[in-house]
């Protein structure tokens, strides 16, 4: 996946800002359902928030690391403990997409 520019992220922050986190990583880790579930949401909405429980700091970076290797998304934003990821999805749900429901706020 080509990197994000710098216009894109601001675009995907702004966006993400709106949205509640739909995957939640508790005290298991990164499992496969967890995984699964990532890669669902990702192809449904294509940029989601993830929730990472947790107070080491560097637990959560080796989590998120792993989460966007299993998935293949780009991190586009960390604060705290939670992640935004976005995945472009082969064919854009214009029901589900956040790209498409909140399109009115990157303009």
């Amino acid at each position: 996946m080509a990197a994000l520019s710098i216009h894109e992220r601001k675009r995907l922050r702004q966006i993400g800002h709106a949205l509640n986190p739909v995957v939640m990583i508790g005290g298991q880790g990164l499992t496969e359902n967890v995984i699964e579930e990532t890669n669902r949401a990702l192809n449904d909405h294509e940029l989601i928030k993830v929730k990472i429980s947790g107070e080491d700091r560097e637990d959560r970076a080796a989590v998120i690391d792993a989460l966007v290797e299993a998935t293949g998304a780009e991190s586009v934003q960390k604060i705290g403990k939670i992640v935004l990821l976005y995945k472009k999805a082969d064919k854009q749900n214009q029901n589900l997409s956040n790209l498409v429901r909140f399109a009115h706020l990157s303009k």
